[in-house]
């Protein structure tokens, strides 16, 4: 038997990792890139920064209530704990495999993505992709492996760096001359069948930007104080995100005219290149290889939690809770960055991120319903912090999250009969596991 005791999570994470892996965990490309579809799909300045602040509103409604759901119950893991809590041992089992691939795919595109930006600077080691990727991987394994502390210190480090460079692009583009804005339209423009397709479908978008803002959840149970840390954290570090993307937006477009923006696929290359010339895609891809740093470093720290969590319950292997002297899951995070490896070497990721999509609204709408089941099934269970605007605010997260995905399984049906079909099959696994543990 594995000692409990001994493999605890060890409480040294504060407020700044906190923010620090919200940041790292959120920003990516993903900003680097959208403006230009999104505005193919719009063709509306004033309509594409609404549909930025509206995802924003969209994960601050939510950030409402994981504070009180991560506060209430601090375990590693994340959403996972709250739907167990609420609905029983089954939609703990569904829901925390569901957040643990949807979390376990991210390291081995995030290794890819930095070793094609890396080719681009270098052109001689357009060979060595693959090499370049998977020496990636291993070397935040080995530097997770050292401890928690390297780990929350790499993140503070890279995420600082990554907000300097996203403000000083943002500053540089209004340093520019710029071009006049179209006036706010004075007809019904915005409600035409067109438009609105466009703007749910710009939606889906910009929540994939906004994915990992709740990251904090996942460490409550290594945070010094979490009562008074994740709320602090969740709120600022989501208005942190909101404000840089949408200011992003409004820079990007001080520079180039929705028209051009909408034919581009890196639209802040394209922007780059205006204010700095020919060094701007040089400019561009530093930028994306720090923020993508500071996305794999969080990446390579969420699934080991999820799977530690998970482990603890009897819903992997028991080895999954071992935890070395500096605090890392130490098998959990092995087991996840094989995963990981495996990944990089099939190089295929599409139908993986069509997945992950749907998996992401199905587990934060799960973990709403749960604050409404547990406000009432076990009203006496501490809360530090308590959700503002309840119930509503919580309702309106469920009506949304229920929204996109029937948004995504109009789009993506293909991946709504994949996720139908894992949980029919879940429910077998799970009942041998659950006979195992008794």
């Amino acid at each position: 038997m594995i000692d409990s005791k001994k493999n605890q999570l060890k409480k040294s994470l504060g407020l700044s990792f906190n923010i620090a892996v919200l940041i790292g965990g959120t920003i990516g490309v993903g900003i680097l890139r959208t403006p230009g579809t999104i505005a193919g799909l719009l063709d509306n300045y004033w309509l594409i920064i609404a549909s930025w602040l509206f995802g924003g509103l969209f994960v601050l409604i939510g950030a409402n209530s994981y504070a009180e759901l991560a506060t209430m119950l601090p375990k590693a893991g994340g959403s996972y704990n709250y739907i167990k809590r609420a609905f029983g041992d089954y939609a703990g089992f569904l829901s925390g495999w569901f957040d643990y691939i949807t979390n376990a795919i991210p390291p081995a595109f995030y290794c890819i993505v930095i070793s094609e930006y890396t080719i681009i600077l270098f052109p001689s080691l357009n060979n060595y992709g693959t090499a370049i990727a998977i020496s990636l991987l291993l070397a935040f394994v080995l530097l997770h492996l050292t401890g928690v502390k390297n780990g929350s210190a790499i993140q503070q480090i890279t995420s600082f760096l990554k907000v300097i460079c996203f403000v000083a692009l943002v500053v540089a583009c209004f340093m520019y001359s710029g071009i006049k804005l179209a006036p706010i339209p004075k007809d019904n423009s915005f409600f035409q069948i067109g438009l609105l397709f466009g703007f749910f479908k710009s939606l889906q978008l910009i929540i994939g930007t906004y994915n990992g803002w709740n990251s904090v959840c996942f460490f409550a149970e290594e945070n010094e104080n979490p009562g008074k840390n994740i709320p602090k954290s969740l709120y600022s570090g989501v208005l942190l995100v909101v404000a840089i993307y949408v200011l992003l937006n409004i820079a990007f477009f001080h520079v180039l005219p929705i028209e051009t923006l909408a034919k581009s696929n890196l639209a802040a290359a394209d922007v780059a290149n205006i204010i700095f010339g020919k060094n701007g895609a040089i400019i561009v891809t530093v930028i994306s290889i720090f923020s993508l740093i500071s996305i794999l470093n969080a990446f390579m720290m969420i699934p080991p939690r999820i799977l530690y969590g998970l482990s603890r319950d009897g819903f992997f292997i028991e080895k999954g809770t071992i935890v070395n002297q500096g605090g890392t899951p130490i098998v959990a995070l092995l087991v996840s960055s094989l995963f990981s490896l495996f990944l990089i070497c099939i190089g295929s990721f599409e139908v993986l991120f069509s997945f992950a999509a749907f998996t992401s609204i199905i587990v934060w709408g799960l973990a709403y319903c749960s604050l409404l089941k547990l406000r009432v099934t076990e009203s006496n269970l501490p809360r530090p912090y308590r959700s503002i605007w309840y119930p509503w605010t919580t309702i309106i997260a469920i009506i949304a999250s229920l929204a996109l995905l029937i948004g995504f399984v109009y789009s993506d049906p293909k991946s709504f009969i994949i996720i139908v079909i894992i949980t029919l099959i879940s429910y077998p696994l799970f009942w041998v596991l659950n006979r195992k543990k008794k």
